[in-house]
Order: structure tokens, then sequence, then C-alpha cells
């Protein structure tokens, strides 16, 4: 495993939502079992189909859960930027291979909690083991979301749907519509719609030459009406 250690951070597991319930005390012993690994800008925190051995929690920066095509096509399934996040927990359950690679995308510090312990928490927490499913059962909603619609939709159709998304998850009201301030990069939303750069271009063009958004820096401004009203035409 790269990557270099640290110190844990204290208070950090009560963001988790699977550990929001602990009592303080308890969150602190468990912090105490586990460490914390800082990645660079580009660093492979974890690789698919390598062994899962532990649990990570996003303490600062920002990770991709990506795949690779034959191509060498990246598809971006999640973007974890938020301290609290966390990826990791189906290969602690099913003693499975890990699923998917997890790249940093920005110097990154994550929280590290082994299998061994992981598990010794469950084991005295049964109760974890609902929020596990919980949490489980909305990533595999979204992954449904994801496949219905690269299967149904257009590519206009898949990058409205991105931005309503992002406008969801990230955006702030303002008089004009949704504002999301710091939007991925058009090759990151083309890794998320499995299509290329040049496509998501020309597609934001169109949307900004029809009004539908505009476009400043990293700023995205997601006008009311049609995208944010669900229809895609």
């Amino acid at each position: 495993m790269s990557g270099t250690r640290v110190a844990a951070l204290p208070g950090l597991l009560r963001s988790v939502s699977i550990f929001a319930d602990l009592e303080p005390a308890e969150a602190t012993a468990l912090e105490r079992l586990a460490e914390v690994r800082r990645f660079e800008e580009g660093a492979v925190v974890v690789s698919e189909d390598e062994a899962g051995d532990a649990l990570y929690v996003l303490a600062s920066g920002k990770v991709k859960v990506v795949l690779y095509g034959e191509s060498g096509r990246e598809v971006i399934l999640s973007i974890f930027k938020s301290p609290g996040d966390f990826f990791g927990e189906m290969a602690l359950l099913d003693d499975a291979p890990r699923s998917a690679s997890v790249m940093a995308m920005a110097p990154s510090s994550l929280l590290v909690l082994s299998r061994a312990h992981f598990r010794s928490h469950v084991d005295r927490h049964p109760a974890i083991a609902l929020k596990i499913l919980t949490e489980l059962s909305r990533r595999l909603r979204r992954a449904d979301a994801i496949i219905g619609d690269l299967a149904l939709l257009d590519v206009f159709g898949r990058l409205a749907a991105k931005l309503r998304e992002l406008a969801e998850a990230d955006g702030e009201e303002t008089e004009d519509g949704i504002l999301i301030r710091q939007r991925p990069t058009q090759a990151e939303i083309a890794a998320m719609i499995g299509t290329s750069r040049e496509t998501v271009s020309r597609a934001l063009s169109e949307l900004a030459r029809r009004g539908n958004v505009v476009m400043s820096g990293k700023r995205l401004l997601i006008r009311r009406g049609v995208l944010l009203g669900g229809d895609e035409s």
C-alpha cells in the first residue's frame, strides 16, 4: 500500500454515517486503532482486483472511484470529496477483491481502518450492519441509475442528468438558477457519462447557446427550466 503514514485525526469517525451513533469514547477508541495515510495527486489508493483489507475514510482532499476498459478508457463511478465519505466496505464484508480502483485527484488524507478492527467493531455493535446495508443499497440504486442512463439516454440526456446530480450535490440557489462553483473538468464529466471530452465540450457549448447553462472558468450556472425541470429535450 502506498501513501505516507501520519497520526490519526481525532473526531473524524463520528462524521461517517455508519459510525455517527458511536459514543465519543467508543469513536476515540476505534480511531486509535486506525491510521491516516496521505496520498499525492495521481496516486493509487487501492487497485481493482486487489485484496480488500481496509475501510477508507476521507479526511481531506478528493478521490475518484474508477474502472478502466480494455482500451484504457476511464469510467468514473464516484467522486468523494467531503470529510467522512468512505469506501472499501464491500470487500471487507464479502472477502472478494476490490471491484474498482481509487485514485487521488488532489493531495488527500485518508483514515484507514483494517479488516480485523472493522469486523471486531461490527461484532460489538451489530446495529452498524444495518447502516452499512442501507449505504450499500443507496450506492446500488445510484449504480442502477448510471447504467440506465448509459443504456437509454443520448449524450445530451446523460449530460443533463449529470448536471442535475451535480446541482443537487454541490449547487447553491441563486436568483438565476443553481450555481456550481467548482464544476468537474470536461474530461471528468466525459468519464462520468461514458463519452469523450470533445463531445462534452460540444454539448456544453450547445447548452450554453440555448441559454440552459452559463460557464465562467470553473463556475457553472444551471438555469431553471429545462435542465432542472426533468425534460432533456
